[in-house]
């Protein structure tokens, strides 16, 4: 700091002193979260995060390893096999042998996608028609939808709807019961009501359709939270296997959660085809323990493989699509 005398030049000036136990009150003050964590509250953040990856990374290593493991690896260890000792993916040949898996699988996949881009364009066109103020019935149809968070019609009204339709043993019965989410629905319309109006009312001036506007202008901008609500989708039907306990009685159409479940909690060995295989190193007849460990394997993998591609638009959708309009 300067201070201009009259004939002389600036002459500096020193600062007021600091007073130390202000600024100490001062810090004092601050939530605690705030505050910079000290070197053990820094160690136990380590040991408890590394202790949360172990508890997930283990389950996960014993499933891969005991699907690659020998009859007799496995017959060693007794049960779910832990430290690697021969490669033999027996099991996935047996699996993809062209048995009931592989046929689970295609099922599981034509669900997921064709269900998958069911649930999406309908959410978004019922999302799009809620969040304009001016449509027919909004508030009627909104608290309809809304309606459906506290009262469930059940599971015997739902069999007797999907029976009546025609749909049993259709592939359609395992995704038209579970099209929309009213929670995706929710989250995709709190993202409508959230573009600038401005940006409608050029485009309506510009000539645009309702239609025109949707795919113009709101999808353009809300690649984020789509792209959230299709996964959403996609690993529900993925996932899924009530459904086809209730309306699936073919076992060719059974998707691989069913199969899944069919394997693992009813203690029944693979149905597998073309079991008589030989192949250089591989076991001829892989252990039972092996096969299911290798349909979980399966069954989780496009999940994973799906999510790293996705994860980045976490965040941005959910914060964004979330806020209230």
């Amino acid at each position: 700091m300067t201070a201009q005398l009259s004939g002389v030049g600036p002459v500096p000036v020193a600062p007021p002193p600091v007073d130390g136990r202000r600024a100490r009150r001062a810090r004092s003050r601050r939530p605690a979260w705030e505050e910079p964590p000290s070197p053990v509250g820094q160690v136990g953040k380590g040991v408890v995060l590394t202790l949360l990856v172990l508890a997930v990374l283990f389950p996960m290593w014993s499933v891969v390893v005991t699907s690659l493991a020998s009859r007799e690896t496995i017959n060693e260890t007794g049960g779910m096999v832990v430290v690697p000792r021969e490669f033999d993916p027996s099991a996935y040949v047996t699996i993809f042998n062209g048995g009931q898996i592989t046929q689970a699988v295609w099922i599981s996949t034509l669900v997921t996608v064709l269900g998958t881009t069911v649930s999406l364009v309908l959410t978004v066109l019922a999302a799009y028609g809620l969040s304009r103020p001016g449509s027919v019935a909004h508030r009627g149809l909104l608290f309809f939808f809304l309606l459906t968070f506290l009262i469930f019609p059940g599971l015997v009204p739902s069999y007797l709807v999907v029976t009546g339709l025609g749909l049993k043993d259709s592939i359609w019965s395992l995704i038209l019961p579970s099209a929309i989410s009213v929670f995706n629905l929710v989250v995709v319309r709190a993202f409508f009501m959230n573009v600038p109006g401005e940006l409608v009312d050029s485009a309506r001036i510009d000539g645009a359709g309702e239609f025109r506007i949707l795919w113009k202008v709101m999808l353009p901008l809300s690649k984020a939270v789509v792209a959230v609500v299709g996964l959403f989708y996609a690993v529900g039907y993925w996932n899924a296997y009530f459904n086809s306990v209730l309306y699936i009685d073919d076992n060719d159409k059974f998707p691989i959660q069913r199969v899944l479940q069919t394997y693992i909690l009813g203690g029944q060995s693979p149905a597998v085809s073309g079991s008589s295989f030989t192949i250089p190193g591989v076991t001829a007849y892989p252990p039972t323990l092996a096969v299911k460990m290798a349909v979980v394997v399966v069954t989780v993998l496009p999940a994973v493989i799906i999510y790293p591609f996705v994860q980045r638009h976490f965040t941005k959708g959910m914060i964004t699509g979330a806020v209230k309009g």
